[in-house]
């Protein structure tokens, strides 16, 4: 089964979107040369250098972009599978297998994609299932994604998370194979569309940022608990999620801290309960000694009680 970081995160039978006010939502009127009109905050997404190099990239190298691109790795993959149940050890010949690949056979660098995760009992009658949630639920990312995005950002995040995964391959000896790249997909299926409900096995209603971060803590215990090798290569498999990402999260971070900051100098310049906001000039009487005296603010500047509080004429002499 394609692992989507979550093993929840596949078992989706069925979706709800958002409801659209408006028909900017409507697919008919939201494309554009493969890319969403949905109001999406890109400069914020990505910060302003990255943005431009994006755009510069993507006027360059652009007419490069393969559309569907998820719908070819789901047919492929779904290819392989039968191919697999023909003939099991056919597996062994695509797996990312960084020896095998340094002897000539550089396919193994792009058919791991196309490995089904859910390969181990291909007699079992579940397998088929499973591997219809998890294609199903790739596709409706790809797609989501690829409108979102457009076809040409969405095969850069692609082809950078499979560089990623082939370095963790060998430079850490990582076992990652396509799970990893699945994974980076769906968290930025979650950044884009994070109030999306999906169904969990047709009943439970789940925002995909709950499986999100649900996705990313068995993560995160992996990183903490794993050796370093498995740090590194975790960090390398996930290099188009930073590279994409990376920069508003460090954004995200600083505002956070620059608002505890202020937070923190708010609080400590503000005034405590047994200070006098209101005294008087003359006698000294404050609302804290007199909660009935009444203070008013006379022509000279300084604040009075009323019982003191000079006449005009006395305050022009």
């Amino acid at each position: 089964m394609l692992r989507l970081g979550c093993q929840s995160a596949v078992l989706v039978s069925m979706w709800e979107r958002p409801k659209c006010r408006d028909s900017s939502c409507s697919p008919s009127s939201s494309r554009h040369k493969g890319r969403s009109h949905i109001e999406l905050p890109q400069h914020h997404l990505y910060g302003g250098k990255l943005m431009s190099l994006l755009d510069s990239l993507e006027r360059r190298y652009g007419r490069f972009a393969i559309p569907g691109l998820i719908r070819i790795v789901v047919a492929l993959t779904a290819l392989v599978y039968v191919l697999a149940l023909l003939s099991p050890d056919f597996i062994s010949v695509l797996t990312l297998d960084p020896a095998r690949i340094l002897k000539g056979e550089v396919w193994r660098l792009v058919t791991y994609i196309f490995i089904p995760r859910s390969i181990g009992q291909p007699g079992s009658m579940m397998q088929p299932l499973w591997l219809l949630l998890a294609l199903w639920f790739l596709f409706f990312i790809g797609e989501r994604l690829e409108h979102a995005w457009g076809a040409f950002r969405l095969n850069l995040y692609f082809l950078l998370g499979m560089i990623g995964t082939t370095i963790a391959a060998f430079l850490f000896g990582a076992q990652f194979s396509n799970a990893m790249l699945a994974s980076s997909l769906f968290f930025a299926f979650a950044h884009f569309y994070p109030e999306e409900v999906i169904y969990i096995l047709f009943i439970l209603p789940a925002k995909v940022k709950w499986l999100a971060w649900v996705s990313a803590a068995l993560l995160l215990l992996g990183f903490a608990t794993g050796p370093n090798s498995y740090r590194m290569a975790l960090i390398a498999a996930f290099a188009n999620y930073f590279v994409f990402f990376g920069p508003e999260l460090l954004r995200a971070a600083r505002q956070r801290q620059e608002v505890a900051s202020r937070r923190q100098r708010f609080e400590a310049s503000a005034r405590s309960e047994d200070e006098a906001l209101h005294r008087c000039a003359h006698c000294g009487a404050t609302e804290l000694t007199n909660p009935s005296l009444e203070f008013r603010v006379a022509r000279d500047g300084e604040e009075y009680c009323l019982a003191h509080l000079p006449s005009a004429a006395k305050v022009d002499a």
